[in-house]
């Protein structure tokens, strides 16, 4: 009996054959670079932003039973999703709370997970819309790109919204891909709910709208003229709109149920947004310029040059891509760059966009030089018969490795360091072994409260506590030095440096506070602008007089260089000076009075 022959393969099935092995290889490698080192300083959670925002509003809601997050200077889809995990994962609201007083670890490190995962699903998004907008080629290496660019690595390990929100970012531009290539109804759709989900996740993201309306008119002006009417382009637009609020409502209800609130506080934010930089130690070059010296590191001196001449050659070949790609990223930095504050990660929205840019860039420049590309559907094996195997190969890795290789190296190197005891975990176990139990101590605000605890969520001087914390946050000293009142106001993270002088360590030593523990992201900030807060520079020049060095660690590695204090580098480990994560500590024992050796 004669068996029917399997039907030849088509041009399209050849081609998802080849691409799809190199896309789980890239998913893959992304989620790793993503889950390496995840638990990092737990379960004390170091950074302020996590520590305050998504997971705390996620569990709080289980406490005060009540959806509504009372929080919306960060819009709460991506607390919305955690409280569902939450409450999955733990059996509800009983479950979810306990394990947040009793394992602060696995709550922490399951909200970072989620993170991950959605930045590796933003990543199979990308190479969609790539693919979709040019070919799969693109689109492969545009995620390959995204997937081991460091700000999105680094902060897939943090339970923030900045990551997360890459993925409804992403299903928009996915969706304005398809507007302009098809034109189909569905297609509006995926773009508006995509806008919505990634505005309720973080308002900046709403810079999608620009693709999605760019795509809308260059597909319009695609018809013949006569054909051109504007209504079937405002019903387009209006039902993007549509999904768009409904998506945007449906992970934000209370952005409507509790419009005073929502407004009140958006209006704050912005206002924060605005203001200049007031932070000691902040950068002066103004915001445009810092964000382009942000994509030298956190996408890549390659992929940044790249994108720009990606930019240029599509205006030239591609021109109605061109609008949907390149007017997004310039306008999102123009506006950035005038708000009074900035910092490295605020750049992320546009990242998906450098990256189809960029890949374009350097498949474009394949094809122009080599064969190589012209039958993407077809996979790589016809276009490479001209000139041979070996040189086409040749230069097509050279050309991938370098849009890859800054962001591989780096973001592999703090894999590392994120997987090794932080400096203030080590300072603590080194406090628990030598410091007496209920001891008085100083701590700079470079760690939670809980620090000195002996089981987190116990407050200043309970039972619980390992030692009786200095209220390092309120203020002590007027402008003049003198101490005042023990109840004073209190500062913030960013001022506690404003609230020092020399006089607080007599104030110390006259109270029995024998141990001061400093670290160098509060120090270095007052050396950074000693003419702003002379008397904080004083007084870290006393301590080093009056108090004896008991122990120090440093995250730099043997023989490396301190780095200056900068809000992105002093905090993301980027240079491969460090080995460890967290900043310089420092423990010191007071002399004097009781404190006397």
């Amino acid at each position: 009996m004669a068996t029917a022959e399997a039907p030849p393969a088509t041009p399209r099935d050849a081609g998802r054959r080849w691409a799809w092995p190199a896309l789980a290889f890239v998913l893959l490698g992304g989620l790793a670079l993503r889950l390496w080192g995840v638990r990092e300083g737990l379960p004390f959670v170091y950074n302020i932003d996590e520590a305050d925002h998504f997971v705390p509003h996620a569990i709080g809601m289980f406490r005060a039973h009540t959806l509504n997050p009372h929080y919306f200077a960060n819009p709460p889809a991506f607390t919305y999703l955690l409280h569902a995990v939450f409450a999955v994962y733990y059996g509800g609201a009983h479950g979810a709370t306990h394990a947040l007083a009793s394992d602060p670890t696995s709550v922490y490190t399951l909200a970072r997970v989620v993170a991950a995962l959605l930045g590796t699903l933003a990543l199979w998004l990308l190479y969609l819309t790539g693919a979709r907008l040019f070919s799969r080629a693109v689109g492969l290496l545009a995620a390959a790109i995204e997937a081991v660019a460091f700000l999105p690595v680094l902060y897939a390990h943090l339970a923030l919204n900045d990551v997360p929100t890459l993925a409804p970012l992403t299903l928009s531009l996915l969706g304005s891909a398809g507007v302009l290539r098809k034109g189909r109804r569905r297609d509006h759709l995926l773009a508006g709910v995509g806008l919505g989900l990634a505005c309720a996740s973080k308002y900046t993201a709403g810079i999608v709208l620009v693709p999605y309306v760019a795509a809308l008119l260059c597909r319009w002006l695609q018809q013949p003229s006569g054909r051109r009417s504007p209504w079937p382009l405002l019903g387009k637009l209006a039902l993007a709109l549509l999904a768009a609020l409904a998506g945007f409502l449906i992970a934000n209800p209370y952005a409507l149920l509790d419009y005073s609130s929502f407004h009140h506080e958006l209006v704050h934010q912005s206002t924060l947004s605005a203001e200049s930089q007031g932070k000691l130690g902040a950068p002066t070059e103004g915001g445009f310029l810092y964000y382009l010296w942000v994509l030298t590191w956190g996408l890549g001196w390659a992929p940044a040059l790249a994108s720009l001449a990606g930019a240029l050659a599509i205006w030239r070949h591609e021109r109605h891509v061109a609008w949907v790609l390149v007017p997004a990223p310039m306008l999102f930095l123009i506006f950035m760059g005038t708000e009074g504050r900035y910092f490295g990660r605020w750049l992320m929205p546009i990242l998906p966009l450098l990256c189809l840019l960029a890949a374009f860039s350097v498949v474009w420049l394949a094809t122009r030089m080599l064969p190589l590309g012209r039958d993407e559907e077809s996979g790589p094996q016809s276009a490479l018969r001209s000139r041979g195997l070996v040189p086409s190969l040749l230069l097509s890795s050279l050309l991938v490795a370098g849009v890859l290789v800054q962001g591989l190296v780096y973001s592999v190197h703090s894999g590392m360091v994120l997987s090794r005891a932080d400096t203030r975990g080590l300072t603590r176990t080194w406090m628990l072994a030598h410091i007496p139990r209920g001891a008085k101590i100083v701590v700079e605000p470079v760690s939670p409260n809980d620090w000195a605890a002996e089981h987190p969520g116990a407050p200043d001087c309970h039972a619980e506590y390992r030692w009786c914390k200095y209220p390092s946050l309120f203020y002590r000293v007027g402008p003049d030095g003198r101490l005042l009142s023990e109840f004073g106001a209190k500062a913030g993270v960013e001022d506690y440096v404003r609230t020092l002088a020399p006089s607080l360590l007599t104030y110390y030593v006259s109270h029995d506070y024998c141990w001061v523990v400093t670290g160098s992201v509060q120090r270095d900030r007052a050396f950074a602008a000693p003419k702003s807060v002379p008397l904080a520079v004083a007084y870290y020049r006393r301590l080093a007089r009056r108090g004896t060095i008991v122990y120090r660690v440093t995250p730099y590695g043997k023989g490396q260089r301190r780095v200056p204090f900068n809000f992105d580098w002093s905090f993301d480990y980027y240079p491969l000076n460090y080995h460890l994560p967290g900043p310089v500590m420092t423990v010191y024992r007071l002399h004097g009075g009781r404190c006397g050796i």
